[in-house]
């Protein structure tokens, strides 16, 4: 997989923060197994002290937050354990869904081995605001601002309202094929149909956080090819 350069991705900087434009497939810190490239270690080969902020799931692209010193990596950090960053995704679900300040309040267990559930005995509180930004006959475009900060929060959420993000399996979520939107369209002989999105369709769309005491940023993050392929044939064929 080729990977972009790190300057290319970069959305805002200043002497002491980095926002980049994740790609999907990239993971935001090392992976345990080791290998592979992570956006920790191409922010390292560009600002040496850089540290990752917080994280995306590995398939999730858009805005992602990285310190260039200890200082930078604290101001962000309290700022998250308070709350105070405001996260904006968007996602394309599965089926039609008017969601209006859809408040979802469901604690989350993490299991370990990157799996989690619904637990309202043993979970952390989790929290996030679904609405819905675009009707297609059959899915939705979503706007989802998470509270809270758990893993696979949104992904677990949508599918508690059976809204599973599409391409989402380990949700329930279905991949969009070309033939399920398109009418009359026909696969060669022999041919397999791939989906047109090879991933979950997921955008860490907006951020919003101090960049100083006094400063407030947004940073918006434009949608990676697949995404806007994605909405470009749900405009044309599912409407």
């Amino acid at each position: 997989m080729k990977f972009p350069k790190f300057k290319d991705t970069i959305l805002f900087e200043n002497n002491d923060l980095v926002v980049v434009n994740k790609p999907p497939f990239i993971s935001s810190l090392d992976e345990r197994e080791g290998g592979g490239m992570s956006m920790l270690r191409l922010a390292k080969e560009y600002t040496p002290d850089a540290q990752v902020c917080h994280r995306l799931d590995k398939e999730t692209s858009g805005c992602l937050i990285i310190a260039k010193n200890p200082e930078a990596y604290r101001l962000i950090s309290m700022q998250f354990e308070r709350r105070k960053v405001k996260k904006v995704y968007h996602a394309i679900v599965n089926g039609t869904h008017q969601f209006n300040q859809l408040d979802v309040n469901l604690p989350i267990l993490n299991l370990g081995n990157k799996n989690v559930a619904i637990s309202r005995q043993e979970g952390k509180a989790a929290e996030t605001i679904f609405n819905s930004i675009k009707y297609y006959k059959h899915y939705t475009l979503i706007e989802c601002q998470p509270i809270t900060g758990r893993m696979h929060q949104i992904r677990i959420h949508l599918a508690s309202q059976r809204a599973a993000i599409a391409g989402d399996d380990m949700y329930g979520g279905q991949a969009v094929l070309l033939s399920n939107i398109k009418r009359g369209y026909r696969l060669g002989k022999d041919q397999e149909e791939l989906p047109i999105m090879k991933r979950f369709a997921l955008h860490a769309k907006e951020v919003t956080f101090m960049i100083n005491d006094e400063d407030t940023i947004t940073v918006s993050a434009p949608y990676p090819k697949d995404f806007a392929t994605l909405i470009k044939l749900l405009d044309k064929f599912d409407v």
